[in-house]
């Protein structure tokens, strides 16, 4: 049996033990998802405690037949980040990124030099991304960044497979160009 899917019946018994675990297990993919949507650490981190008390509110719906629970979880975050982008666009300047934010980035391996170079790839993608928009960003985000299957970005998205493969080719070409602007 799934593991995820035990640790959601074991939280529906109320076993907070469990749901400590699946807070665990997915957190960091759905702080990285909007950390990547928002740039700002401090954004990123109120929003995934808002979908964790959604997801909280909502586990009793959850139905493994439709989706894996990562799944779910995603899409649960995504429809929460666009509520957010439509309440607060009004307010904000939606391309400007804290450049002094840390990047969420295990590859450093302890040594200086490589965790500069990681740093800067790192800031010079988040750059690069902020330039698509938001229906490109967020297929790219959720394929090369987040692991998704175009299938699983689907169910996410709610768009078709077709969809999600033209967006992720197309954010995918306007990234390059915009990585390559920046070299020059």
């Amino acid at each position: 049996m799934d593991s995820d899917l035990e640790l959601v019946k074991r939280c529906l018994r109320r076993e907070d033990a469990a749901w400590e675990a699946l807070l665990q297990t997915h957190t960091y993919r759905v702080y990285n998802l909007c950390y990547r949507f928002t740039g700002r650490s401090e954004d990123a981190e109120d929003l995934t405690q808002e979908v964790f008390i959604k997801v909280f509110r909502t586990l009793k719906s959850y139905d493994p037949l439709q989706a894996k629970f990562a799944t779910w979880v995603s899409r649960i975050a995504r429809n929460h980040l666009v509520d957010h982008y439509r309440r607060t666009r009004g307010d904000r300047v939606t391309s400007v990124l804290d450049d002094q934010m840390p990047i969420a980035d295990a590859s450093s391996g302890g040594n200086p030099e490589s965790s500069v170079e990681s740093r800067e790839r790192s800031e010079k993608l988040r750059t690069g991304l902020s330039k698509l928009s938001p229906d490109l960003r967020e297929a790219v985000i959720l394929r090369d960044l987040q692991d998704l299957d175009y299938a699983e970005i689907a169910q996410v998205l709610q768009i078709p497979e077709g969809t999600v493969k033209s967006r992720i080719n197309r954010g995918r070409l306007e990234l390059a160009r915009a990585l390559k602007r920046m070299d020059k």
